[in-house]
């Protein structure tokens, strides 16, 4: 069986392409390599001395007297030394191998490395199989199978997973805190009142997911966020799963210069000099910005998280520790699309389940927030609840925040005043924020032909400042209250 899970010529093409890109390489699967998972001895000693120059200086182009230099550092220095081995590194550099094939050879060694392991974890669930005596219930029997599976994951990483003291560290924790104040935890999504509501921002490592039903403005709520955080020189990532690249420019342009949609797809606004002007400024304000895109309308779920993985590690870079620098991920939005490779046994709702889990541990992974957008079921256009979100309780299980995006009923238009908005968002459950009272949301203003959101105050500021107008208060513009004579 060992000799069926393993792949030396992949592992050479691995170490080849180290040898040959040096970091460029080794970013590109860092994070699902290690010396264990070669199963040749000397290509886990190049791995081990490769993957030391390259933690001491990521820059380092490797040369065969470096990896000599760091294999004398480990005291193996009797193993790299020999003739054939010499011979057999120098060829590294000169094999024929693409950096884009790195992470390929990679995630090929990696799953014959996993599925050796879960073998012979699933060996021993078979001996203790072999011990049961007839006077188990059928739950301990099944346990000990499901033991197997669950404790397998243990074994995919060499972290200490021990469990440590809280307070271990905490000193330092504190003056961690005292040294590096900070206005809010998370990164601001540019609306104050919905930072404050889920706890200061977007946090790391948490998923943030805001319903709403078809067409009400999901993919613009996205575009007018991440346009914000790029504006303060945060990476976004914008994934969508049904516009195109042009339908997406078209929406910023406008959204920027608050130009009609149709005027720039059609390319009218060239008619008008300050409205041209003005688009061919903001173009070249685009051009800067750290916002990526990219459609993901049919690509498998696995490839999803794949192209996320790549652009963190090659766009936003990781820390020392192996997190994310800070950035978002928008997700637009959370739906099946194509599912080759999954079991057709499952159900859509333990589908969006797995893909719910997956993003979660990603996050939690590389301590990043992402902002994913779900639909609305049925019952969204009259309640807001948690009931409303479509598709898989684990959503709800799995997200830090909750809330829901729709439009606002005539009566609430009349209550509010029309000058506030014909949008809100309902924060439904949060983990990290205070939320927001029962019944109350904050206002916002969608102008559609330009893709543009603003936020207002929430249903209650306005409900008070009515109330004190009606008591003999105005409300002036710098926010002071005079009564009346």
């Amino acid at each position: 069986m060992s000799l069926i899970l393993s792949d030396p010529p992949s592992e050479r093409a691995l170490l080849a392409g180290l040898c040959q890109y040096g970091n460029n390489a080794y970013a590109d699967m860092a994070d699902i390599i290690q010396e264990s998972t070669f199963t040749d001895d000397l290509h886990s000693i190049i791995f081990k001395c490769i993957k030391y120059i390259l933690d001491n200086d990521d820059a380092a182009s490797i040369e065969i007297s470096l990896i000599q230099s760091a294999a004398h550092t480990f005291g193996l220095s009797h193993v790299i030394s020999k003739s054939e081995h010499l011979r057999y590194i120098k060829a590294l550099f000169d094999f024929p191998i693409g950096l884009d094939n790195i992470r390929r050879f990679a995630a090929k060694i990696r799953k014959l490395e996993v599925a050796k392991l879960l073998h012979k974890q699933l060996g021993k669930a078979q001996d203790k199989m072999l011990e049961i005596k007839g006077d188990e219930n059928i739950a301990q029997i099944l346990g000990i199978a499901e033991d197997a599976v669950l404790d397998f994951t243990a074994l995919l990483n060499d972290d200490d997973n021990s469990p440590k003291q809280l307070g271990e560290h905490i000193d330092e924790y504190l003056q961690y805190l005292i040294d590096n104040p900070v206005e809010q935890v998370g990164i601001s999504t540019g609306f104050p009142a919905f930072d404050q509501a889920i706890g200061g921002g977007l946090r790391p490592a948490t998923i943030n997911i805001i319903a709403s039903r078809s067409k009400i403005g999901k993919s613009t709520a996205g575009n007018n966020i991440g346009y914000h955080i790029a504006n303060n020189d945060i990476p976004v990532l914008n994934l969508d799963t049904e516009m195109t690249t042009e339908d997406n420019i078209h929406r910023m342009l406008a959204l920027i210069n608050e130009i009609p949609i149709n005027s720039i797809e059609t390319g009218r606004f060239a008619k008008k000099l300050d409205w041209k002007y003005k688009v061919l400024e903001s173009a070249t304000h685009l051009k800067r910005l750290p916002y990526y895109y990219k459609s993901i309308a049919g690509k498998p779920f696995e490839e999803q998280i794949a192209l996320m993985r790549r652009w963190i590690t090659r766009v936003v870079e990781l820390n020392d520790d192996g997190t994310a620098k800070p950035c978002v991920i928008i997700y637009d939005y959370l739906k099946l699309m194509d599912t080759q490779g999954i079991s057709q046994d499952l159900k859509e709702y333990q589908l969006l389940g797995f893909m719910m889990t997956t993003l979660h541990n990603f996050a939690t992974r590389y301590k990043i927030p992402i902002l994913a957008f779900i639909q609305l079921n049925r019952d969204g256009i009259t309640k807001e609840s948690t009931d409303a979100a479509s598709g898989s309780d684990r959503i709800i299980w799995l997200c830090s925040n909750f809330t829901i995006f729709k439009m606002k009923s005539d009566e609430e238009i009349q209550q509010d005043g029309s000058s506030n908005g014909n949008r809100k968002l309902v924060p439904i459950v949060t983990r990290h924020g205070p939320g927001m009272e029962h019944l109350d949301y904050i206002n916002c203003h969608m102008k559609g032909w330009c893709a543009k959101i603003t936020e207002g105050k929430t249903k209650f500021e306005i409900a008070t400042e009515q109330e004190r107008e009606k008591s003999g208060f105005i409300v002036e513009d710098n926010d002071e209250r005079i009564q009346f004579e």
